[in-house]
Parts: structure tokens; sequence; C-alpha cells
């Protein structure tokens, strides 16, 4: 099993990030942020997985934002 994120992975946060509310989305970008700082040090493969899932939370409020 792979520890990297698939695209099946972004693909399922994408469509979760779709239907989370504003709130939630800030929460979870805030959390695996945190999470993926905590992890840089000693797995890089698990803090770049939480950092590419707060990234495509992110993009998500970016979009809500720009419309």
């Amino acid at each position: 099993m792979t520890r990297h994120a698939t695209a099946a992975d972004f693909a399922t946060w994408e469509a979760k990030a779709k239907s989370m509310t504003v709130a939630a989305l800030l929460w979870s970008i805030r959390d695996a942020s945190e999470c993926a700082r905590n992890f840089d040090s000693f797995d890089p493969i698990a803090a770049g997985r939480y950092a590419d899932e707060a990234s495509t939370y992110g993009q998500e409020l970016n979009r809500r934002n720009a419309a």
C-alpha cells in the first residue's frame, strides 16, 4: 500500500470538500496543516499527504470565495 496521495485520494477529498460548510473547510485546513507540520520532521511522506489534503480543501474554499 502506498502512502503517497493518489489520484483517488484527491478525488475523494475534492468530493468531500464540495459538501462541507465553510466552517468545516476552515477547520479541516487547519487540522491537516497542523498534522503536516507535526509529521514533517519524522515522516515526510505523511506530511506531504496531509499538506495535499489541506491544499485540496483550500482550493475549494478559494473557488467559493471567487464566486
